[in-house]
């Protein structure tokens, strides 16, 4: 009888031992699927090693800098950091798109701003306090110091010694721009340059350049675009 008894408590105990593992795995399951649950959008591609859960879903969100305004749902990671610099947002925000420091290396940052008096034929100086806040801003900040996707590729296109001066002059923008026509761009009165990257891409404000946010004035959706371009060549075989 104490044998049976014995037999059964011990039973009893591992059913126990194995209920409480169940929800350790269960709990360590849903950790894994909080990685790329929907929750912060598209996470391929992003690691952070050892972190787990909350801890993991912490990094992510503050790594990637939501914009608040948009749906957690629905947003994808943006390709460079957005502009976090009220001042700096202000100064250049107020002649031409905010260009986010993510989007050239630190050296051509100090050219630009070295020479603010000649601002691209503009005149464009500042108190000397202001410009150095500025500068300090963007040399932290620049696609040399940057881990987000875009800002690596551009550095990866650019030789060592390059200092572009300007963002449409990396050679990574111009590969990924090398298929629009003069009637998108320079002959679109509502485009005008590629250097007005708020004119079609539509989410450029935020740090996010993806083709599925790009709408090309009188031409419409990219997307739609290309899929209109390889439908035209399919048929013509």
């Amino acid at each position: 009888m104490k044998h049976k008894l014995l037999l059964t408590s011990a039973a009893i105990l591992a059913m126990a031992m194995l209920g409480t593992s169940g929800i350790a795995f269960s709990d360590d399951d849903d950790d894994d699927r909080r990685r790329s649950s929907s929750r912060y959008g598209d996470r391929s591609g992003y690691s952070h090693p050892g972190l787990t859960g909350k801890q993991y879903d912490s990094a992510y969100s503050r790594d990637r800098q939501y914009d608040p305004a948009y749906p957690r749902s629905s947003q994808k990671a943006p390709g460079v950091a957005p502009v976090n610099n009220p001042q700096y947002l202000e100064e250049c925000g107020s002649c031409h798109f905010p260009y986010q420091p993510g989007l050239l290396p630190a050296r051509s940052w100090a050219k630009v701003m070295e020479h603010l008096d000649n601002h691209f034929g503009e005149n464009a100086e500042l108190p000397a306090e202001d410009g150095n806040m500025l500068l300090d801003y963007l040399l932290k900040n620049s696609a040399d110091n940057s881990s987000y996707k875009r800002s690596v590729k551009i550095m990866n296109s650019l030789h060592p010694s390059d200092a572009p001066l300007r963002v449409s002059e990396t050679p990574y923008f111009l590969k990924k721009h090398d298929e629009l026509t003069p009637n998108m761009v320079k002959n679109n009165p509502k485009v005008g340059s590629l250097s007005n990257c708020s004119a079609c891409h539509t989410e450029a404000a935020r740090g996010s350049f993806s083709e599925s946010g790009i709408l090309i004035p009188n031409f419409g959706a990219w997307e739609e675009n290309e899929k209109e371009e390889r439908g035209e060549k399919y048929r013509r075989r």
